[in-house]
C-alpha cells in the first residue's frame, strides 16, 4: 500500500476501546484489522446487500457520469425517475451535447441545484468536442469537464475504468470518522485532505468500483446519521465509536450559521389578451438558464406592493398596475429561505425590456409547462392551473 511515494507500514492491531485519534495524518492509526476488514468484510457484505439500481446495470461511463451527477445531494429514490427520463431523451452524450440549454434543463426540472445541468451540458459539449465522444479516463483529463471535481472524478473513473481513486463523500467521511472516532472538524479543508489520504490508504485496489460504491453503501444504508445499525455493520469490530458507544458524536462539523429567510414580491403581469410576462435568469446566477415571474427583494421600509412596482420597474422598465395578491409561497433552499407573494399586475405602461438583456416571452398560461421553473414558481403556476378551474368573481 503507498501513499505520497511511501510504504504505510501497519500497526499492530489495537485492544478495543480505542483512544480518540486527534491526529493528522489519519494513515498512522492504520491497522492490519483495519485493512481486513476495509477490503474483505465490506466487499463481501456489499455484494450480499448491493441494491439494484439502473446506473449499477451498466458499464457507459456517460451513464455513470449522470447518476453520479444526479445523486449529489439528492437522495437515491429522488434521482432514480429523472434518470429513467434523461436517458430516454439523451441517451449518449452526443445527444446531450446537440439539446439545447432549455430542453436539459426542462428534463431536469425538480431535481433541483440547476448548476448541475448547465455544468454537465457544458462537459458533455466538451467531452464529444475534445475527446471525441468518450467520457475521460484519465483524472487529469475528466477533472478538466465542468462540474467534475474529485468526487465525481474518482467515482467516474473508479466505477466506469477500474482506475483506483477513492471517493470522499458526506457519506464516506462519516464512516471514517467513526471507524476512527476522529474528531476534527471535517469542514476544515486539512481535516478533508487527511480524509481523502485515509480513503486512498484504505481503497481496495483491485476492485475501486466496489470498494467505492460499498462506502457509499454503508454510510447511506447502515451507517447512518441517526440511529445507525452497528451490530449489522461489517466494520464493527474495528469501529471505535462503536465500541464507545457514541457514533452519533461523529462525524463533527462546525455548527452553521442561521439561515436567513427573504420576502420576494413576484409580479404575474398580464397584457391586454392575457398572456403572461416570464423571463429567464442569467446563466451565471442561481437557478440560472431558468424561466421565472419577475421580481425580487423586499427592501426596509418597503410593502410588498411597492417591492413588486420597483422591482418591475427596475428590471424591466415598466409600470403595472397592482390588481390584487394572488399567492404565497414558502420555499427553501440549501443556504436560505424565500416566501414568493406573488401579485397579479396588469400593465400600464412601458415595453418590457431587460435590464441585463436576458429573454423575455408572453405566453399563455397553458404554454408553461413548456418552460423550464424552479420548484416555488411551478407553484404558482399550480396555483393559476386551480384558479383557471375554481375562478373567483374577479376572475369571472
Amino acid at each position: 500500500m503507498r501513499l505520497e511515494g511511501k510504504t504505510a507500514t501497519l500497526s499492530p492491531t489495537p485492544t478495543l476501546p480505542y483512544p480518540h485519534t486527534p491526529i493528522l495524518p489519519y494513515v498512522d492509526a492504520l491497522t492490519n484489522a483495519h485493512q481486513r476488514a476495509f477490503r474483505q468484510d465490506l466487499l463481501t457484505w456489499f455484494a450480499s446487500v448491493k441494491r439494484d439500481m439502473p446506473w449499477r446495470r451498466t458499464d457507459d461511463p456517460y451513464r455513470i457520469w449522470l447518476s453520479e451527477i444526479m445523486l449529489q445531494q439528492t437522495r437515491v429514490d429522488q434521482a432514480w425517475p429523472y434518470y429513467e427520463r434523461f436517458t430516454e431523451a439523451f441517451p449518449t452524450v452526443e445527444a446531450l451535447a446537440a439539446a439545447p440549454l432549455d430542453t436539459v434543463l426542462l428534463r431536469w426540472e425538480g431535481l433541483g441545484y440547476y448548476s448541475r445541468a448547465r455544468n454537465l451540458h457544458k462537459a458533455a459539449k466538451r467531452v464529444v468536442e475534445v475527446f471525441g465522444g468518450t467520457v475521460p479516463d484519465t483524472y487529469d483529463d475528466i477533472i478538466t469537464l465542468p462540474g467534475i471535481g474529485p468526487y465525481t472524478a474518482a467515482a467516474v473513473l473508479s466505477i466506469a475504468y477500474g482506475r483506483p481513486h477513492a471517493v470522499l463523500d458526506g457519506n464516506v467521511m462519516r464512516v471514517l470518522t467513526r471507524v476512527f472516532a476522529l474528531a476534527d472538524d471535517i469542514s476544515s479543508s486539512r481535516t478533508r485532505k487527511a480524509l481523502q489520504a485515509l480513503a486512498d490508504a484504505l481503497l481496495e485496489p483491485a476492485h475501486p468500483g466496489d470498494f467505492n460504491e460499498a462506502m457509499m453503501e454503508l454510510g447511506a444504508m447502515v451507517c447512518s446519521p441517526s440511529a445507525p445499525s452497528c451490530p449489522t455493520c461489517p466494520l464493527h469490530t474495528v469501529c471505535a465509536a462503536s465500541a464507545k458507544g457514541t457514533p452519533e458524536a461523529f462525524p463533527v462539523k462546525k455548527k452553521k450559521p442561521p439561515v436567513p429567510h427573504f420576502d420576494i414580491a413576484i409580479g404575474l403581469v398580464f397584457d391586454d389578451a392575457g398572456r403572461l410576462l416570464i423571463q429567464r435568469r442569467p446563466e451565471d446566477k442561481m437557478l440560472g438558464g431558468l424561466w421565472e415571474f419577475p421580481g425580487g427583494k423586499q427592501e426596509a421600509g418597503e410593502t410588498l406592493n411597492e417591492t413588486c412596482r420597483r422591482e418591475l420597474r427596475e428590471e424591466l422598465g415598466i409600470e403595472v398596475e397592482i390588481v390584487d395578491l394572488f399567492h404565497r409561497v414558502n420555499h427553501t433552499y440549501t443556504h436560505l429561505k424565500v416566501t414568493l407573494h406573488a401579485f397579479r399586475c396588469r400593465l400600464k405602461q412601458g415595453t418590457p425590456t431587460p435590464r441585463e438583456g436576458q429573454p423575455i416571452r408572453w405566453v399563455w398560461a397553458e404554454e408553461l409547462d413548456d418552460f423550464a421553473f424552479p420548484r416555488a414558481n411551478r407553484r404558482l403556476i399550480g396555483a393559476l392551473a386551480d384558479r383557471a378551474h375554481n375562478p373567483t368573481l374577479f376572475d369571472r
